[in-house]
Parts: structure tokens; C-alpha cells; sequence
């Protein structure tokens, strides 16, 4: 999508401190973090967000997955992490790319 800021970073068409990059997805610091460590991974292929989930991207979906922890790790997030992705208006989506935020580092706030 060519509008899409995501879209944009993951084909190098936009500036982003990238940490982590495949084939398939890539992971890179929030511009404005909640948490002393706070990344976003993305897929490639333009996904709105979870309701657009079919069948079809099974192998994205856990190719993310399995990236989380990954990700977390090479960055010393080695006493655990909080992974979160926001789906639609209500849920307080505010950039209409499948996203999950992945936040640590220091003492987070409970939910």
C-alpha cells in the first residue's frame, strides 16, 4: 500500500532504527516508546490487522511468532517481555498495518 508508513519502512522507502529484518518481517524501535525497550515487529506483506487474518497467512503468523522471542532476546530483554498488537478503532489501532509492539527493559505498569 503505498500509503501505508509500515509498508513504507519495510521496503526502505522511509527511515526506521531497524533491530531485527527477514524475509518476512522486521523489528524497529517505537518513535515514541511506552517502555525503556519498546519495538515494533511488522510483516512484510501489508495485513490491515487481526481481522484480516485468513487461512492464507498461517506460515506469516508463525513466522511472527516465532520472531517475538528472537527479537527480544537480541535485544536483552532476557527477564521477559510484553507483546502487544491493537486491532481496529476500539482496541486503539492507530496505524492500519499488523503490528506487535514488544516492551520491556525496566519494571512495566500491570494491565
Amino acid at each position: 500500500m503505498s500509503d501505508c508508513i509500515f509498508c513504507k519502512i519495510a521496503s526502505g522507502d522511509a527511515p526506521a532504527k531497524i533491530v531485527y529484518q527477514d524475509d518476512h518481517c522486521l523489528a524497529f524501535n517505537d518513535l515514541h516508546p511506552k517502555a525503556p525497550v519498546h519495538l515494533l515487529l511488522i510483516p512484510r506483506q501489508h495485513i490491515a490487522n487481526l481481522y484480516d487474518i485468513g487461512s492464507e497467512h498461517r506460515d506469516i503468523m508463525s513466522q511472527l511468532m516465532l520472531t517475538i522471542p528472537k527479537v527480544a532476546k537480541k535485544v536483552g530483554l532476557e527477564n521477559g517481555f510484553r507483546t502487544i498488537t491493537n486491532t481496529g478503532q476500539g482496541g486503539r489501532q492507530e496505524i492500519y498495518h499488523l503490528h506487535f509492539h514488544i516492551l520491556g527493559g525496566g519494571v512495566l505498569k500491570p494491565m
